[in-house]
């Protein structure tokens, strides 16, 4: 019996893989996984949210990302693509050519029926490996409703429920809020 092996990349190749690929990837530990594409509802919430909290946070001292910077998780050995992605003060790049950062306070992700769970669990905890990482934000295409993960001093995390168009989610890690109705203005369900 002969057993199919999957053949790993150092973190040097899939970046210059990465550079050249007309299809963005995660990496992880070594393995290479291409992403699925996003839906219109997917692009409109990522669109809408970075748009706001972009204008909210213009004059204060953060730096709001978009789904081409990658996040790297050293602890973890992999790059992933968060929706939006926030830094408070000044990031810290993996690289001279600035295309991924490790220290997000805030991750943003519109979730698919593909990726959903796995942006709810695992993703989540391998983001908690990161020590700036207070907030996570997870934004339903499907209906009217946020998740929201936010860091105690203690390292508990609370999630909050915001559910119907009349909700407003109002982020704990810098000064931000945005009523659902608003967020989900032109999304078609």
């Amino acid at each position: 019996m002969v057993l199919a092996t999957t053949k790993r990349y150092t973190v040097d190749e899939y970046l210059e893989l990465e550079e050249k690929a007309e299809f963005k990837s995660e990496f992880v530990n070594g393995e290479i996984i291409p992403m699925a594409g996003a839906t219109a509802n997917h692009n409109i919430l990522t669109a809408k949210f970075l748009a706001r909290i972009l204008l909210a946070l213009e004059d204060l001292d953060y730096a709001v990302f978009m789904s081409d910077m990658r996040l790297w998780m050293p602890d973890q050995k992999r790059y992933t693509y968060p929706d939006v992605m926030v830094v408070e003060g000044q990031p810290v790049f993996t690289d001279e050519k600035q295309t991924g950062i490790t220290n997000p306070c805030l991750i943003v992700e519109v979730l698919s029926n593909s990726t959903g769970e796995y942006d709810r669990s695992n993703k989540f905890k391998l983001y908690r490996s990161i020590a700036s990482f207070k907030e996570y934000i997870l934004i339903d295409q499907s209906s009217y409703g946020v998740d929201q993960y936010t860091k105690q001093n203690d390292g508990r995390w609370i999630v909050t429920e915001y559910l119907g168009e009349d909700a407003i989610l109002k982020l704990e890690s810098v000064n931000f809020e945005i009523s659902l109705r608003d967020l989900y203005k032109r999304v078609t369900f």
